[in-house]
């Protein structure tokens, strides 16, 4: 078994590899292991997708669902004995655009959280501020709050690692 940091990240594009590198990380470090899924099934490629993560992860995950109360799930089931992933941060910041929620709240109250966790997390986030600015203003909200979360969590993490092509590259610890 390797030893998972506290805190780690885990970005890259869509279909990059990014999801499968992470259950990886956690897989070696623990034989009991919790998903905490942000994803909501609203149609049928999204239940495709969630499907397709469910299949590859196969035995020994336990699963909570999470799409708005992030913070409350990892302080509830975070212990020593059995990390936690969680995938991804961008659905959970689109969750909280469409709930109308506070996101500055939001992100505060993680960050808050992290540090007294009692084990490990890896997060999964999609990298979206490498390509054009995109058209409208919504699109421009979603891509500034997720470069703004990812910061955040960087600077928190004492791991963080960037997904191209299925490769990871190592970029903090």
């Amino acid at each position: 078994m390797s030893q998972l940091r506290q805190i780690t990240l885990v970005l890259g594009g869509a279909r990059s590899g990014k999801s499968a590198f992470a259950e990886r990380l956690v897989e070696q470090a623990s034989p009991t292991r919790l998903y905490v899924a942000t994803g909501q099934a609203w149609d049928d490629e999204m239940r495709e997708r969630i499907a397709s993560h469910q299949s590859r992860r196969g035995e020994g995950w336990e699963t909570v669902e999470a799409p708005l109360d992030l913070s409350q799930a990892l302080s509830v089931h975070a212990r020593p004995d059995r990390p936690i992933l969680v995938d991804c941060l961008t659905l959970w910041v689109t969750n909280l655009m469409l709930g109308e929620r506070d996101i500055a709240q939001a992100f505060d109250g993680l960050s808050a959280t992290l540090p007294g966790l009692k084990g490990a997390v890896v997060f999964v986030s999609n990298e979206v501020g490498l390509g054009i600015v995109p058209d409208n203003a919504m699109a421009r909200a979603f891509r500034d709050h997720a470069g703004r979360l990812h910061q955040s969590i960087a600077g928190l993490a004492d791991e963080v690692h960037f997904v191209a092509a299925g490769l990871p590259l190592k970029m903090k610890g």
